[in-house]
């Protein structure tokens, strides 16, 4: 049977000259405990690799049987072409370190004593969940990660579930019923409405692990339908809003600002599924990326406008826009990505190419499409910020588009230059002044505070 273990392989690897085969092979295995344990469990069985601690039930023989279930992954320390030859016969290769393979005579796996990987005395573990939790029922004599799929959703084991239902309602109002997203225990922080989420994970269970059910039993409850805005009286009983006594403002997350920009030009393509591709990014930013050395050449056609889903990841080189944006590097699986404000961040917004070019067509499309300056400026902000502008707001995007009528009038190489960014095509008889003002009337809009904000 093919086991899916391309989950379980997106993990840091190296083909660095001197680098020990033994080292990352132990690497990777206590990789993928934290990373199951804390994106499923929400659990920190990672802190036993080295030892036990007191009064913590999970122990690191705990740990390193986890990390059995792994064991019959076949691949190697270092990752040379050449490895990857030598095992082709067992795997299905798409890209060099792309790979799904069977199930092969798992390694032994040992105890190692403060995580040596070079002492080879500890005791030898087959398989097994920490006994803090409910027991393991494997259909055979050595446990595989199939019977560790099935012990994850048993219904006497309601941890995934807690787990998923406070993560998903961390997407819908800013912050989980418990805050610590990755640590659902007594080291965690205590659920603000424990019932509630008990209650939620119930429903997950009954209901067939339905994602989709729960979404909307939580998006059409009072809870989520409040308004965002605080109410006075509220303010002294609830300041950081525990209670769910609002809805909740936060920043989108990196890709979704760059999906809401390419959305209001038009731009965003929706298609599901496919590689990566690769936005826009500055030349020289990968050149001291070795081991092997790689180039960025940008995604053309539809392919440069997908979703930021699907934008192509290094780990230790994450897309500079999405980076300034809080991405998150992925060298170790992140539950929570922090949230900031930052002049990087909008300087971004300004002047990334993405964001230029969304500007320049969203300019082109009201330009075609809306007659009048004021339908226009009506259009843009409703367009961006799902609403009609005040008389001040159309007032002032009204100045400032006179005034780089101004601007570009008096330099129209600056205005062709503005609007030649970006792959997509330029419209015949637009005149380049009028639509660089109106491309920077769009970038304005793009830039706010209101636009890339939820709430």
């Amino acid at each position: 049977m093919r086991v899916a273990s391309i989950f379980n392989r997106l993990n840091k690897s190296t083909d660095e000259g001197g680098a020990q085969a033994g080292e990352y092979l132990v690497k990777y295995a206590a990789d993928r405990v934290r990373t199951t344990s804390s994106a499923w469990l929400g659990a920190t069985v990672g802190c036993a690799e080295c030892h036990d601690h007191k009064y913590d039930p999970i122990e690191q023989r705990d740990f390193y049987r986890f990390a059995a279930f792994f064991a019959d992954i076949e691949e190697v320390g270092v990752y040379e072409l050449n490895a990857y030859r030598q095992f082709q016969p067992h795997m299905q290769v798409g890209e060099v370190n792309t790979l799904a393979t069977v199930a092969t005579e798992p390694r032994v796996v040992r105890v190692l004593e403060r995580g040596n990987w070079l002492d080879e005395s500890g005791e030898v573990v087959a398989p097994g969940t920490p006994a803090c939790w409910p027991p393991l029922a494997p259909e055979q004599a050595r446990a595989d990660r199939r019977d560790l799929a099935a012990w994850l959703v048993r219904a006497d084991n309601p941890l995934v579930a807690r787990v998923l239902v406070n993560r998903l309602w961390y997407q819908l109002f800013g912050e989980g019923l418990s805050s610590v997203l990755d640590d659902l225990g007594r080291q965690g922080a205590y659920p603000s409405h424990p019932q509630l989420l008990d209650w939620l994970a119930h429903e997950l269970i009954v209901g067939g692990w339905d994602v989709k059910a729960l979404l909307r039993l939580i998006v059409t409850s009072r809870a989520y339908q409040q308004s965002a805005t605080p109410r006075h009286e509220l303010k002294d009983l609830d300041p950081t809003n525990r209670l769910v006594l609002r809805q909740a403002r936060w920043r989108l997350d990196a890709e979704f600002v760059r999906d809401t920009c390419l959305a209001a030009a038009n731009l965003l393509q929706h298609r599901v599924g496919g590689p990566s591709v690769k936005p826009y990014q500055p030349q020289g930013y990968w050149q001291h990326l070795n081991f092997p050395g790689r180039r960025w050449d940008p995604s053309e056609g539809d392919d440069q406008y997908r979703r930021g889903l699907y934008t192509h990841w290094q780990r230790t080189f994450v897309h500079p826009a999405l980076l300034a944006l809080d991405a998150p590097t992925r060298e170790e699986c992140a539950a929570r990505r922090p949230r900031s404000n930052n002049a990087l961040a909008a300087l971004v917004l300004l002047d990334d190419p993405t964001f230029v070019e969304a500007a320049r067509v969203f300019a082109q499309d009201l330009i075609q499409t809306e007659q009048g300056v004021n339908d226009r400026v009506r259009a843009a902000v409703r367009r961006t910020l799902q609403r009609e502008p005040t008389q001040e707001e159309e007032t002032l995007l009204l100045s400032l588009l006179a005034a780089e009528r101004r601007h570009f009038g008096a330099d129209l190489e600056a205005a062709r230059a503005l609007i030649s960014v970006g792959q997509a095509p330029l419209p015949d008889g637009i005149d380049p002044i009028e639509h660089a003002a109106w491309t920077q009337v769009c970038r304005t809009l793009l830039n706010l505070h209101e636009t890339i904000t939820r709430g």
